[in-house]
């Protein structure tokens, strides 16, 4: 099944490039237009928590793959702290933060977590020292293929 990567660097403008990225390749993959908005978003919301919490200074590598069945978007980053899902309060909500992995995980299902190194298909991709963060969608094609 394919599979695509997006280096992510530290900057600003790299959650949107990842959503632009994730979107694009499903469109061309002819997917589900309910899946494009939630792979989207939780790109975004993961990769925004690589830029601004992860203390690699490389930033981040996105891998995303359509297996059968089955959408999975891992972001790798350099740091080897786990994601911490924050208390959302109504401060937090004004401010904007917190919301990020309480959303991946009500769009996934709670299909998503992280670890240090992980295989996909058979194989280990060289990616950034760190972790992955990732989630899984499922996947719904728009036409037949």
């Amino acid at each position: 099944m394919p599979s695509y990567t997006l280096i992510c660097p530290p900057l600003d403008s790299s959650p949107h490039i990842a959503r632009d990225f994730v979107a694009t390749v499903l469109r061309a993959l002819e997917l589900d237009g309910d899946l494009i908005d939630d792979a989207t978003l939780c790109t975004s919301e993961i990769v925004t928590n690589a830029c601004v919490h992860a203390k690699g200074g490389d930033g981040a590598m996105l891998w995303l793959a359509v297996e059968e069945g089955r959408l999975r978007v891992a972001v790798y980053d350099g740091d080897e702290n786990p994601p911490v899902r924050r208390e959302v309060t109504a401060e937090t909500w004004e401010r904007g933060g917190g919301r990020g992995l309480h959303l991946v995980d009500a769009l996934t299902g709670g299909r998503w977590g992280h670890g240090p190194d992980l295989p996909y298909g058979g194989h280990r991709y060289p990616h950034p020292d760190g972790k992955a963060v990732w989630f899984d969608l499922p996947v719904r094609r728009t036409t037949a293929p």
